[in-house]
């Protein structure tokens, strides 16, 4: 089971998959957006043909109804006119029929009667002749009038000698009169002559915008008039803008959603791509660790295991991934063990054991021992779903440890055996001398005894003095058996102050043949070490025969080597002072360093080996400055009756 970061992919589309995989999408979006555009174009191009079409009936409307008022106006007249010549009709009558035609007349202002006597005036005669002759109503030429309005005459001609009906007309008034209001709140109708003058006009909205106009000739009255009829923007009718709104909607919806979909597309591709990266780099790199990896579900299940692991235990990760506790790998010796280490990880308790040295096997028999740490697995979401193991295989390095622990013991005992090879004369002529005092006590008793000289009583002295010389002979070789011999180290509790006595006992002879005093200063009440004892005294030697060397140039009265021990709060601890020239500078930082010395015959050994034993033993060693010249060695360890 892998985690994965969580990535943040790039904006730009992956180039992968054909051409034709993002082209074809593209250009459905661009017909569609085509096709929508020319729907919304047609859709408004036939509104408009529609209005166009509804504008020229209204206006043939409009200009057959003015045509019809005009006339029967004009037959109304002709029939008023006759009446009135063949002198049916009472005056009074005649007035009526006037003033009724007059006020219906839309836009009929008077009405005159005309004889042949009365067309004199020329403007009159040429249009009375032509209308004589044709026998229909001739309108004349429009007439602006002072007030601003537009008038324009008729003539009908009434047959016979009876003459012509004069009938004059207000453009204006027409307009107001015979345009219904529904046609007036549609559109505006104007009466233009040929200069496009606006002769009279009729609306009842205020023109902002026109965008529909026809004209049509005005005839009658003609002489140029037209009549223009402007169509209002007519308001949107709501089904089919509604309709057009919720195409183009649904179109941008469409739109946005391909847009959306293809930028979330080009994100997740992005994404897949860069987690396929990822995990080719984090399998890679699994790959190239020779550290173990093993995952687990919180019920023990091995879920995942990298090469380095399989290697390690001699299973495939198929193999690994369907075996349940106890596994195989666990060694049989320590399988309870493991197993109640593996239940406590399972119930929570990984993070309190820390890293782990079992014992593991191979699938082939072969033991090896590994380091363990387990560490919470958790998902995306943060749940715990399982542990993680790394398994590092330490059979090498213990073998390592093991093979540097027994040449540090065959250092020490060289060690050993160099400082009493160093000792040896001193030691054979401090043996010598209990033995030669033995062998005279020997002889003068055998003289006595000989000779019959000598009581029981002479006898007891001699022999008292024989037996202490052997004691203190043997005394000697016991220490030097004690320390040269080869031995596994062994920790037990051991005074401080006991140790510094052997060491004082075996080094008292060479500190007189070299004219020093030793001196101590031993505290009491020292809690006990645990130690191996045969080391430390091997330190303390060292420390004290240093000490000496130190001395070798000093006066005789300055040859003085103090030995002093003592507790604190972290341990007990033995310091070695000399009076000797000190150390210089140069030399304090590479004086515990290995094959460093400055005696000529040294091998650069001795502080090293003192060092590592002490470290060995949980301690420090360290040497300071003395006061009045000289140097103090101080080596200080845990105190306790207990391995620390």
């Amino acid at each position: 089971m892998n985690t994965v970061p969580t990535l943040t992919p790039p904006l730009h589309a992956p180039a992968s998959g054909p051409g034709w995989y993002w082209i074809v999408p593209r250009v459905a979006v661009a017909l569609f957006l085509v096709a929508i555009g020319a729907l919304v174009w047609w859709l408004h191009r036939n509104d408009l043909d529609e209005q166009r079409a509804t504008l020229i009936n209204d206006v043939l409307w409009m200009e057959q109804d003015l045509r019809f008022h005009l006339d029967r106006n004009a037959e109304q007249m002709a029939q008023i006119g006759r009446d009135a010549g063949d002198r049916r009709l009472d005056p009074q009558v005649l007035d009526a029929r006037l003033r009724s035609l007059i006020a219906n007349g839309h836009g009929l202002l008077k009405i005159d009667t005309l004889h042949a006597t009365d067309l004199t005036d020329g403007e009159l005669s040429g249009p009375a002749r032509l209308s004589g002759s044709t026998g229909r109503a001739v309108y004349l030429p429009p007439e602006r009038t002072p007030d601003g309005d537009v008038h324009f005459d008729v003539l009908v001609p009434l047959g016979g000698d009876l003459g012509w009906m004069l009938g004059r007309y207000s453009i204006a008034q027409m307009l107001s009169q015979s345009v219904p209001w529904w046609f007036a709140e549609r559109y505006k109708l104007d009466v233009i002559d040929n200069t496009e003058t606006v002769l009279a006009s009729k609306s009842k909205v205020a023109a902002e915008h026109d965008e529909l106009n026809y004209a049509l000739a005005f005839d009658p009255p003609g002489h140029g008039l037209r009549l223009r009829v402007t169509a209002y923007r007519s308001d949107t009718r709501l089904l089919p803008a509604l309709l057009v709104v919720t195409i183009v909607g649904l179109a941008l919806t469409m739109l946005w959603s391909l847009w959306a979909l293809r930028r979330h597309l080009v994100r997740r591709l992005a994404a897949e791509q860069a987690l396929r990266e990822e995990h080719s780099f984090r399998t890679a790199m699994e790959d190239s660790l020779i550290i173990g990896l093993r995952a687990r579900d919180l019920s023990g299940r091995i879920t995942h295991v990298n090469p380095a692991f399989c290697r390690m235990v001699g299973w495939s990760a198929e193999e690994l991934m369907a075996m349940t506790p106890p596994m195989p790998y666990w060694a049989p010796e320590a399988a309870e063990h493991i197993r109640a280490l593996h239940d406590g990880i399972l119930a929570g308790g990984a993070m309190s054991h820390g890293a782990m040295e079992l014992k593991f096997v191979r699938r082939d028999g072969q033991r090896f021992d590994v380091l363990i740490s387990e560490a919470p697995l958790m998902d995306a979401r943060g749940r715990h779903v399982g542990w993680m193991s790394s398994v590092l295989d330490i059979t090498e390095r213990k073998q390592a440890e093991e093979l540097y622990r027994q040449q540090q013991e065959k250092l020490q005992f060289t060690g050993r055996l160099i400082t009493m090879g160093e000792m040896a004369s001193t030691l054979a002529h401090e043996l010598n001398q209990p033995l030669s005092a033995i062998a005279s006590y020997s002889t003068a008793c055998l003289n006595m005894v000989e000779h019959g000289t000598g009581t029981l009583s002479d006898l007891q002295e001699p022999l008292a003095k024989m037996s202490s010389q052997a004691k203190r002979a043997g005394t000697i070789i016991r220490r030097v058996h004690e320390f040269v011999r080869r031995s596994e180290p062994k920790r037990m509790p051991c005074s401080l102050n006991d140790v510094v006595d052997e060491a004082l006992g075996l080094i008292e002879a060479d500190a007189r043949k070299r004219d020093i005093r030793i001196s101590s200063s031993l505290a009491g009440g020292l809690p006990d070490i645990h130690a191996d004892r045969v080391m430390i005294e091997q330190v303390l030697l060292n420390l004290i025969r240093n000490g000496m060397d130190a001395m070798a140039g000093c006066a005789p009265e300055r040859r003085r080597l103090l030995i002093q021990t003592g507790a604190d709060a972290e341990g007990v601890q033995v310091s070695v002072r000399d009076n000797g020239g000190g150390i210089p500078p140069e030399v304090a930082d590479k004086l515990f360093a290995p094959f460093f010395t400055t005696k000529p015959d040294g091998m650069g050994m001795g502080l090293n080996i003192c060092r590592s034993i002490v470290e060995l033993h949980h301690g420090r060693l360290w040497f300071e400055a003395a006061e009045g010249g000289g140097t103090v060695f101080i080596l200080k360890l845990p105190a306790g009756g207990a391995a620390p």
